[in-house]
Formats: C-alpha cells, sequence, structure tokens
C-alpha cells in the first residue's frame, strides 16, 4: 500500500515532488519550482508547521558567503560556482541547479530532522 503525500515527512514528500516534478510544478521550470517552494513554505508557517525556516541561513553557511539574491541565488552561486549570465539560465545550467536545490533540500531537512541543522 502506497503512502498518502500527507502521510510523509518532509524528505520523502520532496522526493517524490523530485521525481515527479512536471505533475507539482508546470514545465518543471527553476523559477516555478522556487515560486513553489516558497508557497510551501508560507503556507507550513502560517499553519504552524516549520516551513523551510533557516534555509537561507542553512545555505549561507553551508557556501561560506552570503549574497543579495535570497536563498535561490545562494542555490545557484552552489550550483554554479563560476557564476552566471542571466536568471533564466540554459536548459542544462537550469537542470544542473534543479538537481543541486533538490540535493542541498534533501540535506538541510536531514540534518533538520536529526537535529543538526544550524
Amino acid at each position: 500500500m502506497t503512502k498518502s503525500l500527507a502521510d510523509t515527512s518532509e524528505r520523502e514528500y520532496f522526493a517524490n515532488v523530485r521525481r515527479r516534478l512536471p505533475m507539482f510544478v508546470i514545465g518543471g521550470r527553476l523559477d516555478r519550482l522556487e515560486a513553489f517552494l516558497d508557497g510551501y513554505d508560507q503556507h507550513a508557517l502560517r499553519h504552524g508547521g516549520p516551513g523551510l525556516r533557516d534555509w537561507t541561513d542553512w545555505l549561507i553557511a553551508k557556501r561560506g558567503q552570503t549574497c543579495n539574491h535570497g536563498w535561490s541565488g545562494h542555490v545557484r552561486h552552489i550550483a554554479l560556482p563560476d557564476g552566471w549570465d542571466h536568471w533564466d539560465l540554459p536548459q542544462e545550467q537550469e537542470r544542473l541547479v534543479i538537481d543541486v536545490l533538490f540535493d542541498l533540500l534533501d540535506e538541510y531537512l536531514a540534518e533538520r530532522e536529526a537535529g543538526l541543522a544550524r
């Protein structure tokens, strides 16, 4: 029997989103994924969940420096350490950033579950 998404941990939920990205995010595009995550965070916070609390701080600590781009910029800096020219990335860079975003999100949530998140 398959678990309902409502009965999964946040890590399981986001692993499911990753596997079925176009089902959750129209076109599976990075900018829409970022909006989805912002919406997820705001909904969780409004309803008593942890959302992505401290996600930006965790990314800053992971990267070792800050920037003015918010959490999405930190993910891009980590995924594309040589920089990028435009927010609208070429397809191969966008795919890389999406993969790195999900890897980072899973690492963050694993640390948070273990009580290790910064």
